[in-house]
């Protein structure tokens, strides 16, 4: 019987679980797991567009605009407009984010640390190509 999506499914469920009390232990309030995927692009890529972080994040740019919303409100990010074009909007992390960065980065690798610790290093490889391949 494939079970894949029923599978991903639980490991999603056990992992935002995971993030969540990793975040009230950290202190952090108002931030869900989702949240998560939009910093780390922010961190990793700098100030960047709706339209960037729904293409890099696998979702849709309304969706997206309602998570900035939020991350806006709870003083995590910033919209700056293009100095040569109007039309653009960057999404720009503020010091708060700057400030979370450590504890963002522990608990991924936390999570992933416990994510991957029955897996030897070929088969975490293996794993991620056929979850790509997947997606």
């Amino acid at each position: 019987m494939k079970q894949a999506l029923s599978l991903i499914s639980k490991i999603h469920e056990k992992g935002s679980r995971f993030i969540s009390e990793q975040l009230n232990q950290n202190g952090i309030e108002g931030l869900v797991p989702s949240h998560g995927d939009i910093l780390a692009v922010l961190y990793y890529c700098g100030k960047s567009t709706m339209k960037d972080i729904a293409y890099k994040i696998h979702r849709t740019k309304p969706t997206v605009t309602v998570l900035v919303d939020k991350l806006e409100k709870l003083g995590f990010v910033k919209r700056e407009k293009s100095n040569t074009d109007n039309r653009i909007t960057y999404i720009i992390p503020t010091q708060k984010a700057e400030e979370f960065r450590p504890a963002f980065e522990k608990i991924s690798e936390d999570l992933n640390n416990l994510l991957y610790k029955n897996l030897s290093e070929e088969e975490a490889e293996i794993l991620d190509r056929l979850l790509e391949k997947m997606l």
